[in-house]
């Protein structure tokens, strides 16, 4: 875990598939998980956004901890979970943009699923593209290489490597080459059941898409 300032956007992953990100005055958490028992009210969420409802990214303790009383959450629709205060339903194609714009940040909605497996079907969740600070930031949630990535556009692209139900990092390398981000950081390694290489997959980026910068954290 660690964290990187990007043209004044900090992203700082906070382990599995869980981001903090700041820019302009505002804090973005996604799918935190397993956070400590103190959260400072300067890393606690304006805008939270989960992707599924797997315990390792829909995490109630870690939610409640991060989570302010008047945040901002996006939830997939077929997300079990309630939620007081300002929470909404979202599905791939959700366009939160422009006008829509969430307290000033642009939100894109985007699918997110596993070919090989029926862990992460189609229908239960979802990634986001995040424009905020003049970075688009794109979370995959967990997911495989899908076609639909060939219409992305981030800057920065957030992949997951463990091979888990998700993309491993062959998979991710072929991610990137396709999306062509800026930096490409790794996620979803480390955990019991994702020993990842992370420097296999820095390696097969730079045979892929020498264009982009592999950033560990």
């Amino acid at each position: 875990m660690g964290n990187v300032t990007i043209d004044n956007v900090l992203i700082d992953w906070l382990g599995h598939a869980g981001f903090m990100i700041k820019a302009d005055g505002l804090v973005i958490h996604i799918d935190p998980y397993m956070l400590q028992d103190t959260v400072s009210r300067d890393d606690m969420a304006d805008i939270l956004l989960l992707t599924h409802e797997h315990g390792s990214h829909c995490h109630p303790d870690s939610i409640r901890r991060v989570r302010k009383s008047d945040a901002t959450t996006l939830v997939p629709e077929n997300m079990g979970l309630q939620f007081r205060g300002d929470a909404r339903r979202v599905e791939e194609g959700d366009s939160l943009t422009g006008e829509l714009a969430i307290k000033g940040v642009g939100i894109e909605v985007v699918p997110a699923y596993t070919r090989d497996s029926s862990f992460h079907p189609r229908e239960d969740g979802v990634g986001y593209i995040i424009e905020v600070g003049g970075l688009r930031i794109y979370h995959s949630g967990d997911t495989d290489f899908i076609p639909e990535m060939s219409d992305f556009s981030a800057d920065v692209a957030l992949l997951p490597i463990g091979g888990t139900s998700t993309m491993d990092e062959v998979q991710a390398a072929e991610a990137t080459a396709i999306i062509s981000p800026k930096i490409v950081i790794p996620m979803h390694y480390s955990a019991e059941d994702t020993l990842a290489d992370p420097e296999k997959f820095r390696e097969l980026v730079k045979q892929k898409a020498p264009g982009t910068d592999v950033v560990i954290l």
